[in-house]
């Protein structure tokens, strides 16, 4: 695990095979697929204890604030968006899961890595209902959804491949209309979901409720 994950780091997730993880971890091919039938099983694991990471971060950073200073939505959003940034891995991770790795890989591993995600989820939306009263289990869901969807794909954006990132810097012409940096483009964002959930459990008279606990998660 931690030869994929370094394979990972260096040259991204497209990077990772199983023969390059063998070689990494300085063990024979066949002994890497005594426990990973492809490349995707082992990417597949890595998400889900990135999942497990991120949602650690979270509630700590959601626990360090001020008891006594009111929470806003510009500060769970910061607090989300830094502890995406500081897990590159799982960023670039977060695009690929829907894409690629959870196909042709066997319905047991894709069903663990689904209770393991699904309970990190639980735990982050619970968190940031307890920090934003005003928001109902299902608003919470939502910031959590939409934390990983915006992350998924501005975090490609903002880190493109290195050969993109030099035709980018050679020809404006081809590069993105707009200046995207990482943490304040998804901070802002995020700011603004949380503020118009907010702003909709108020219009709508709902707080506290139990869709955190319902069937749709």
């Amino acid at each position: 695990m931690e030869a994929a994950r370094s394979l990972a780091l260096e040259s991204g997730v497209a990077s990772v095979t199983l023969t390059a993880v063998a070689d990494r971890a300085g063990v024979h091919h066949s002994a890497v697929r005594r426990y990973f039938s492809s490349h995707k099983d082992v990417l597949l694991q890595l998400a889900a204890e990135g999942w497990v990471a991120w949602s650690d971060a979270v509630r700590e950073g959601l626990d360090a604030l001020a008891p006594a200073t009111p929470v806003t939505p510009a500060a769970v959003a910061g607090i989300l968006a830094r502890a995406l940034d500081a897990d590159p891995l799982f960023c670039d991770l977060l695009a690929n899961v829907p894409l690629h790795l959870e196909h042709d890989v066997h319905v047991e591993r894709v069903t663990a890595f689904k209770h393991v995600s699904r309970a990190a989820v639980v735990s982050l939306a619970d968190a940031i209902e307890n920090a934003l009263p005003g928001l109902d289990g299902r608003g919470a869901l939502d910031i959590v959804t939409a934390a990983n969807a915006l992350a998924a794909t501005l975090w490609q954006v903002a880190h493109p491949p290195e050969a993109l990132a030099r035709v980018y810097a050679e020809d404006p012409g081809v590069s993105p209309s707009w200046a995207l940096d990482f943490v304040p483009t998804l901070t802002r964002l995020l700011t603004a979901t949380v503020v118009g959930l907010l702003v909709q459990a108020t219009v709508t008279g709902t707080s506290g409720g139990d869709a955190i606990a319902g069937p749709s998660r």
